[in-house]
């Protein structure tokens, strides 16, 4: 006992008579005692009969544990105290025995009669930790003891026993998988358990045990779908991820008949009418025909899954979002996916960890789903204190949102991110620079020039990069940047990065062509430091001679004998063998094969420019949220995401049976009720209500709200719920609510014909009535329909009286946006004739006296097209820009549109049918046009938010009888309206816009176009833009703004008369700016 004071001086005082000395955890404090004696201390107090030594002495040990040290050699000492009476020692003898049976395992046989003792006692955690240990033993000896423990821990009455055996049921099946079959027996018998502490682990089994045994998830489908949100965090990710594959199995997939879906309440309204025209018999041809032309309906149980894990998007858990995001989006429709995009974004905040992996998976979703993730462009937005992995793919998930809409923002960014110190970083801004343009053809000038521009940059990193993206770029257009690639041969003096090098000589063999008298010069500067280049320079420079060895042999045929002659005493093989095949291609010989005639074919073909896409591009056939998906290759264990059926499997084997015993009057009945919300087998004499309008309903639903939400709306889950709620509710009073609401449309139509004799006063109510308007008279055609039909067609068509509440809904949601229409002092009437409407054209509400009618008069563009007489069966429609701001809103394009009806008809109810726009773009419609006579024509006035992008706006012409689809696209000019400013304004704000943000163009200007006059009035006639004064006389300066987001867009042309004119624009808006630099061209040089 020499060594026990120095133990115990830590202590405070020695040990009382007949206890031992002991001390501190010689782990942290015993670093100098000698290894013989090493926890002699722990081991003295593991013999004592005190129950609180013992205590203190497995607390240390499983403290050393728990800190990554070694207790191996105690485990004698320990082992010995399995049998202890003493609960809290034994719980923590199991503990250390769980982290060291597998490496004693002779020792630890010796207890196994103890453990099976502690299978039996009264305490649940004791009967728990005896299992653990025994299925730690990895001893094939004891495997039917094992099994048995297994077995019978299946059946305990403690739920966490149970959850034990099963987390034992793996450790079993890699000790001997030929006890496979009487583990899926246990398997099946925890599956039915109804606890949430049993699920998770059971389903963790099934994976691990037989993840092909789908059919032990049938029965218990619908029950794992209801526990999901109470189960513990690591078992609702197992689940989730199970039943992705099992729900792959067992359903349709949902998108793979969309379109048909989107067609099919057309074809039923076109339906009615021709029915309606027909006669009564062949309105019930029709009604027998309607559930057949159903392309798609959602099963039920398909239903259940996505509604009971979409609260989990709320999880604090980011393993159970990831979880819930990639069910979503392997099994949801398209509508309802976009319900995951502010789960995943709010996870951006958390550790750069979570950050890589759900970054990883934005980037594959991002790509096939773009618009699910536009909204939250900013959040991926990089920070100077993202890590470099961090920023890369925070790149790649700009690269894919980029679109023609929110391109100079992008591009923006990508200028900022370049001046970066990180230079992995700013390599990567540039490949997705070049990415950007060529998914962008618009701005591929734009990239080009910034590009270019970079060539001058101080760090030799950088250039380089840039050198290769231009490269790429270059091989799109060669023809028209021939002063780049002389650019680029100037570089070849200074650039030392190989690559870089290697890409400029590889633009000037190939284009050799464009510079004639710069590639000799460059091969020359080559061949003398040739020995002391990298072997892929060296390549190039060989494949640079021998191309202009073809073009040009009398300037480069020695020239490229003496690099041959060089390379063919390289001491790489790879550049030997290039030489001595190149000789032979190109130098004729004697002994030369036929391929030297095809030489020119073989090293000038045309080659295709290269496709710069997204590493994520086919990563999706890995299920998201895998390591398989992360690392982009099968990780071992990968189970495969099956592929959808082409039928659907029978829905009668998720059904569960109720025990006779259990049933009575009130429970059949209930049951009874309940049976077609879980499947449509068993209406088989004929499909009931609620089996067909339940799924209907909920994804209605659920697709409003998540358009809501993805469109920027906040709309409250709770809301959701209870529409929920009420609509599994009020199935049994559908019929009559549509009736109710026939009714009402019914008298809202009486009523307004009533205002309508008694005069036309209130063009305003009207005005703000006519986005129901158009729902309301369907809804009294179809109660009129209702009528002569038999009660039992009604029935069965609850989607179309429900058309009516859904467009009164979404119209009191929007009451904002409908509110200055109706407000606004001066409110343009119905119908305008043609001489009133030329009188008011000039007219302004503007008080300022600089809007000069000369710069943007509304003649300057003419009439165009909207509708031909001939498809519109005699109503004719054209549209003109009016170049007015709309009294609705100032964001919006003011549209005159002309009506004229040339058939012998009079048209009825002309107004604008429910439009469906892409993101962003809004319409405002004319009030409705009640009557136009035969002959009569009559003007109206819209507004168009094109959200400064040159995309159509497509929507339908609607009359009583007809729809018509149209479509208006605008001319960038009419994106913007004037600004006036000073000389000396327009030059500060020029000196803001400059790199990307300006595009110059060099023109000539014909005869007819060098007056004053004609140059006002041609760029003015182009674009609305407004003049801006200047002091000298060939120079022209215009400036406007874009009507939504308010960017300046400046025009400056230089006509001086010896030389070309130069044409610059400078706008934030580059794809803008582009374009009108274009329009702008061509309409000078016409």
């Amino acid at each position: 006992m020499s060594a026990a004071p120095a133990y115990s001086e830590d202590k405070g005082g020695s040990a009382g008579p007949g206890e031992p000395e002991y001390g501190h955890d010689p782990a942290s404090g015993g670093i100098f005692s000698s290894d013989y004696k090493r926890h002699d201390d722990l081991k003295e107090m593991l013999d004592t009969n005190k129950d609180s030594l013992k205590l203190e002495a497995m607390k240390r040990i499983v403290a050393m544990i728990a800190r990554g040290k070694n207790a191996s050699d105690l485990f004698p000492a320990v082992v010995k105290n399995v049998a202890c009476k003493n609960i809290e020692v034994k719980k923590l003898v199991y503990v250390y025995l769980v982290r060291y049976a597998e490496e004693q395992q002779d020792l630890a046989l010796l207890s196994i009669s103890t453990f099976q003792r502690g299978l039996k006692d009264p305490n649940q955690l004791i009967r728990a930790s005896a299992l653990r240990v025994l299925s730690s033993i990895r001893v094939p000896i004891i495997v039917p003891i094992m099994m048995l423990a297994i077995k019978e821990a299946a059946s305990d009455m403690s739920p966490y026993v149970r959850k034990t055996a099963a987390h034992a049921i793996p450790k079993l099946y890699s000790l001997d998988p030929d006890q496979k079959d009487q583990l899926i027996e246990v398997i099946e018998k925890l599956l039915a358990d109804k606890t949430t502490l049993v699920a998770g682990s059971v389903v963790m089994a099934f994976e691990e045990v037989c993840p092909e045994r789908i059919d032990l998830i049938h029965k218990n489908y619908r029950k794992l779908c209801n526990l999901l949100i109470d189960v513990e965090e690591w078992g609702q990710v197992v689940i989730i991820s199970m039943l992705t594959r099992y729900a792959r199995t067992q359903f349709l997939s949902p998108t793979q008949n969309e379109s048909l879906l989107e067609e099919n309440p057309e074809k039923a309204f076109y339906g009615s009418e021709e029915d309606e025209a027909k006669g009564p018999g062949s309105e019930e041809a029709a009604a027998s025909a309607l559930p057949a032309r159903k392309p798609y309906v959602m099963d039920p149980d398909h239903r259940l899954l996505l509604r009971n894990t979409k609260p989990l998007l709320q999880s604090r858990s980011a393993a159970v979002v990831m979880a819930v995001a990639q069910l979503y989006f392997h099994l949801a429709p398209k509508a309802e996916v976009g319900v995951i995009a502010k789960a995943l974004v709010r996870l951006l905040r958390s550790h750069s960890e979570v950050q890589y992996v759900v970054l990883q998976n934005v980037a594959t979703m991002s790509i096939k789903r773009r618009g699910m993730f536009e909204p939250y462009l900013k959040s991926f937005y990089i920070r100077s204190t993202d890590p470099t992995q961090i920023k890369v793919l925070k790149l790649e998930v700009l690269t894919n949102l980029a679109n023609e809409t929110n391109i100079p923002t992008v591009l923006r960014e990508f200028q900022t991110y370049i001046r970066s110190m990180d230079k992995d970083f700013v390599a990567a801004t540039i490949q997705a620079i070049g990415r950007c343009a060529t998914s962008i053809g618009r701005v591929r000038d734009t990239c080009l020039n910034g590009l270019v521009q970079l060539l001058s940059n101080r760090d030799e990193l950088v250039v380089a990069e840039s050198v290769v993206v231009i490269k790429k770029l270059l091989q799109m257009q060669p023809a028209q940047h021939g002063e780049i690639i002389k650019h680029l041969a100037k570089l070849t003096d200074n650039i030392q990065v190989p690559m870089a090098r290697a890409s400029i000589l590889w633009l000037i063999g190939e284009y050799c062509e464009h510079v004639p008298k710069i590639a000799p010069d460059v091969l020359r500067k080559m061949a003398k430091s040739f020995t002391a280049e990298e072997d892929i320079v060296k390549l190039q420079v060989i494949n640079l001679a021998a191309k202009l060895y073809l073009t040009n042999s009398k300037q480069t045929k020695l020239l490229t004998q003496y690099v041959l002659s060089l390379a063919k005493y390289d001491q790489n093989y790879d550049i030997r063998d290039r030489a001595r095949f190149t000789r032979q291609l190109i130098v004729p010989s004697e002994q030369g094969g036929a391929l030297s005639r095809h030489a020119k074919k073989l090293f000038l073909a045309p080659k295709p420019a290269p496709v710069l896409e997204s590493s994520f591009k086919d990563r999706d056939h890995f299920q998201l949220g895998s390591l398989s998906h992360l690392l982009n290759a099968k990780a071992t264990g990968y189970q495969e995401l099956p592929d959808w059926p082409e039928e659907a499997p029978d829905p009668s084997v998720r059904n569960v049976e109720v025990p006779e015993w259990t049933k009575c009057s009130n429970r059949e009945k209930r049951k009874e009720k309940e049976k077609p919300f879980y499947s449509d087998s068993e209406g088989e004499s004929g499909p009931t209500e609620s089996a067909d309008s339940d799924p209907e309903s909920e994804s209605e639903s659920d697709s409003k709200s998540s358009s809501e939400s993805g469109s920027g709306e906040s709309s409250s889950e709770s809301e959701e719920e209870d529409q929920e709620e009420d609509e599994e509710k009020g199935r049994s009073s559908e019929s009559e609510q549509s009736e109710e609401e026939g009714e009402k449309s019914k008298t809202k139509k009486r009523k307004k014909a009533q205002t309508k004799g008694q005069g036309e006063g209130s063009s305003s109510e009207e005005g703000s009535g006519s986005s129901s308007g158009s729902s309301e008279s369907e809804g009294s055609s179809e109660t009129e329909e209702e009528q002569a039909e038999p009660a039992s067609w009604r029935k069965k068509t609850p989607p179309s009286s429900r058309s009516a509440p859904a467009a009164q809904e979404v119209s009191l949601l929007d009451l904002e946006d409908f509110a200055p229409p109706s407000v606004q002092p001066v409110s343009p009437p119905a119908a305008v004739s043609t001489s009133l409407a030329a009188d008011l054209e000039g007219l302004t509400l503007t008080d300022s006296p600089l809007v000069p009618s000369l710069l943007s008069p509304a003649s300057s563009v003419g009439r165009q097209e909207l509708l031909h007489r001939v498809a519109g069966e005699g109503l004719a429609v054209d549209y003109a820009f009016s170049r007015q701001p709309f009294p609705g809103d100032p964001h919006m394009v003011s549209l005159l549109i002309h009506f004229s009806n040339s058939s012998e008809t009079p048209v009825k109810g002309l107004h604008v049918g429910t439009p469906k726009l892409p993101a962003g773009i809004s319409i405002q419609e004319f009030p409705e046009i009640e009557s136009l006579a035969p002959g009569e024509s009559a003007t109206a006035v819209m507004g168009i938010n094109f959200c400064d992008s040159t995309q159509a706006a497509n929507f339908q012409l609607c009359t009583q009888t007809r729809q018509f689809y149209v479509s208006i696209q605008p001319p960038v000019g009419e994106l913007m309206a004037p600004v006036f400013m000073s000389e000396n304004e327009f030059k500060k704000e020029q000196g803001k816009l400059t790199g990307m943000n300006e595009i110059t163009e060099k023109l000539t200007l014909p005869d007819a176009c060098r007056s004053d006059h004609a140059v006002v009035q041609k760029v003015t006639a182009t674009a609305n833009l407004g003049r801006v004064p200047c002091g000298t006389s060939d120079e022209y300066r215009f400036a406007g703004r874009t009507l939504t987001s308010g960017s300046l867009v400046l025009l400056t042309l230089v006509a001086r008369p010896p030389g070309p004119a130069q044409l610059t624009v400078n706008s934030e808006k580059m794809v803008i700016g582009t374009m009108l630099v274009k329009d702008v061209v061509q309409a000078l040089t016409q």
